[in-house]
């Protein structure tokens, strides 16, 4: 009897997480098919509908989205708003948002960073820091796996492969993306994450207070609804 209430309250947090992460890809598909519904030609919803799928999101869900994206659903006031800032220790931040009312989402945002020892800066003032590119996560725990991606992934047209522990990372160029990502799934190899994300140049070590007080603010950001990606250039640890 007493587990009840124990595995009641886990089930209801993660069905609360999942719908949170329902509600920011359904927006990204949406924002996405302002630019065409067809997938094919539009890379940007193809990549969107591939991380739905991956979340097991249906495929109705998906086609409604796609819909209010292209107007034939009703229109949204959904704007994209990126906003640049600094976190404890000066970390660079770059806060992706998708929003129907900016005053709302510019206050969360500026509120969560001062609460953490950091604060919201100009358009421009850290994202030279950081560059768009395509990234694919692997595990290659397994013997040779290394070896088989890198081959695989250098075939395929990527840029460069980095090894940390038993992961590899994938980095392309934004219009590779989908060539690199396709001709890895079909040697086999099937990524734990693969997205085209702002991705820093060089990334800058902390530890104690900061990197506490970091995770939580990277945790409060996510917990924001307007807030879709959260990108900085902290080496945090695994968790």
């Amino acid at each position: 009897m007493g587990r009840g209430p124990s595995i009641e309250n886990r089930k209801n947090a993660e069905d609360a997480r999942r719908g949170k992460i329902f509600t920011k890809l359904i927006r990204e598909i949406t924002i996405a098919a302002r630019g065409g519904a067809d997938p094919a030609g539009n890379a940007r919803l193809r990549v969107a509908i591939d991380k739905a799928l991956a979340a097991n999101m249906s495929k109705d869900t998906i086609e409604r989205a796609v819909k209010r994206g292209c107007g034939a659903d009703g229109n949204d006031d959904m704007q994209e708003i990126r906003y640049e800032g600094y976190g404890p220790s000066g970390v660079a931040l770059i806060i992706d948002t998708m929003t129907d009312n900016p005053v709302r989402t510019v206050s969360d945002v500026r509120h969560a960073l001062s609460k953490h020892g950091g604060n919201l800066g100009t358009s421009g003032s850290v994202a030279f820091q950081f560059q768009r590119i395509g990234q694919l996560v692997f595990d290659t725990s397994s013997a040779g796996a290394e070896d088989k991606l890198l081959e695989v992934a250098l075939d395929a047209g990527a840029d460069d492969v980095q090894v940390d522990g038993g992961r590899s990372t994938v980095l392309c160029a934004p219009d590779a993306f989908e060539t690199v990502k396709k001709t890895l799934t079909a040697a086999g190899l099937t990524p734990l994450e693969a997205d085209i994300v702002m991705r820093p140049d060089n990334r800058v070590a902390i530890s104690g207070e900061t990197e506490e007080t970091l995770r939580d603010l990277l945790d409060w950001l996510e917990e924001l609804d307007d807030v879709q990606e959260v990108y900085h250039n902290a080496a945090l640890p695994a968790a």
